[in-house]
């Protein structure tokens, strides 16, 4: 059975009795979302760490790092001059 057979099922039984249909289904999914976003970012903020940007702080060290030890030119890309002179 999916969601809408059970959503169904669910707002039958609840008209029978009188009651509120359910949502329907996926209704609060994106509340959910930023409910959970929200919680990461309050035990961030308690365990003393930044609350925002850590993805990018991440992956600009990552950068940095491959960088410092790779070279400094991008790979795919050639030093003789800018794209498109050939």
């Amino acid at each position: 059975m999916d969601a809408i057979q059970q959503h169904m099922i669910d707002s039958y039984r609840a008209a029978q009795r009188g009651e509120v249909p359910p949502p329907l289904p996926g209704r609060h999914d994106w509340g959910v979302v930023r409910e959970a976003r929200d919680r990461r970012r309050f035990e961030a903020v308690i365990a003393g760490r930044p609350a925002r940007g850590r993805r990018r702080a991440a992956l600009r060290a990552l950068l940095a790092r491959s960088r410092g030890t790779g070279g400094s030119d991008a790979p795919g890309r050639s030093s003789t001059g800018p794209a498109g002179s050939r």
